[in-house]
């Protein structure tokens, strides 16, 4: 799969959203650092799928309350409320991107050394009940 130098700029936006969200929330939840990650993860989700696709992923009816929430979470986060806003934003983020959750776990469970800790005998059972994967009846 080829990516073009839009969608390669939107993945690198969304991993620098992703690091500076994971290092505002190692540092205590701090403003400017989390408020950076929030700008950075949303404008690469919209170079990497496209505006209109961002659009309609974000206005579906289904999603509105995880969109509401997420956005209302950055906008918390931007008025210096970082660790209520992030709880908002976490509540939306799971609403959103929940759907994704299995087929990123199927990924994972592919990887060399992640794959073996996620198929443990304990730890597998509890993470397919986080992820809400499904099992197969074959």
């Amino acid at each position: 799969m080829w990516l073009t130098d839009q969608q390669k700029i939107g993945a690198g936006l969304v991993s620098f959203g992703a690091f500076f969200l994971f290092l505002g929330i190692i540092l205590f939840f701090d403003g400017p650092l989390l408020a950076l990650g929030n700008v950075l993860f949303t404008s690469g989700i919209t170079l990497l799928i496209g505006p209109q696709k961002t659009f309609y992923f974000f206005a579906r009816k289904q999603k509105i309350r995880g969109t509401i929430c997420f956005f209302l979470g950055m906008l918390m986060v931007f008025a210096r409320w970082t660790i209520l806003g992030m709880i908002v934003e976490v509540i939306g983020f799971i609403n959103l991107f929940g759907d994704f959750f299995p087929v990123i776990l199927n990924f994972l469970r592919q990887l060399p050394f992640i794959g073996q800790l996620l198929n443990a005998p304990g730890v597998s059972a509890v993470v397919d009940k986080l992820a809400g994967a499904r099992q197969s009846a074959v």
